[in-house]
């Protein structure tokens, strides 16, 4: 486990699901964990079950991240990690996407992601110092799935921006990297039913889901001091998922 003690780090996103994984593992290696989330009541059960904050974040808009931040460092001095990992994933076929459907999703998960690092390196390049990780998927930059081709167009321009977006502070000691998620057992995940479930654990070649703590594992590992050589690189975690070549291989 990396020693994260004397580190302040925001998850956004943090009350559920892959944000609450992250967040647990990021307090078990001793940071000091902000949870910020536009769901109030789960952010505080979270916040009080892992012995973290809670800050109300509505990432699609610039001024609330803006006040986050801002907020973390009145109360606690410093930011040392951004966890940006707020995201949504609702269904859509192509042939009945509307404009709306299309907005929401870039929204929440390309144009917040875009805010909360703004937001997060006016502060940490005061102090010369600072991890990001962005929580993207493997549905995008890697693989493609019906019915999500607004969430893949997210997902691949969040690795677009993250990589320019490296270069930018790359002399400013800080990092910025992103974990690429494949099947994690999530609420939203269960939501889509069991047949889905099944059909995700065939395509895996260890037949098993992951957790939100694999992926919390991953994103301590580049929030650490030790990944300070590692930036704008992604991080497959995935049970294996995109090796096979035709269902065949894994059977």
């Amino acid at each position: 486990m990396f020693d994260l003690t004397g580190q302040v780090a925001l998850v956004t996103g943090g009350a559920k699901g892959i944000g609450k994984g992250i967040a647990r593992v990021l307090a078990n290696a001793g940071a000091t964990v902000i949870i910020a989330d536009i769901d109030e009541a789960a952010g505080k059960t979270s916040a009080k079950e892992l012995g973290a904050h809670y800050f109300y974040l509505d990432v699609s808009n610039q001024e609330s991240c803006k006040q986050v931040v801002a907020a973390v460092k009145r109360d606690f001095g410093q930011l040392d990690i951004l966890c940006s990992n707020t995201g949504i994933f609702p269904q859509c076929n192509l042939a009945t996407m509307t404009e709306q459907h299309w907005d929401e999703m870039h929204n929440i998960n390309l144009k917040g992601t875009f805010f909360m690092v703004q937001a997060a390196l006016e502060v940490m390049r005061t102090r010369g110092y600072g991890r990001i990780v962005i929580t993207s998927s493997i549905t995008g930059p890697v693989t493609g799935f019906p019915g999500w081709s607004h969430y893949a167009a997210s997902k691949a321009g969040q690795l677009g921006f993250m990589r320019s977006a490296a270069l930018e502070c790359a002399r400013d000691g800080i990092t910025i990297n992103a974990v690429m998620p494949g099947n994690i057992l999530t609420e939203g995940l269960q939501a889509q039913g069991e047949d889905y479930l099944a059909q995700m654990r065939a395509a895996i070649p260890t037949h098993t889901l992951g957790t939100p703590d694999d992926i919390g594992h991953a994103a301590c590992f580049l929030a650490s001091r030790e990944a300070r050589y590692i930036t704008g690189q992604t991080l497959i975690v995935d049970g294996g998922q995109i090796l096979p070549e035709s269902p065949e291989a894994i059977q």
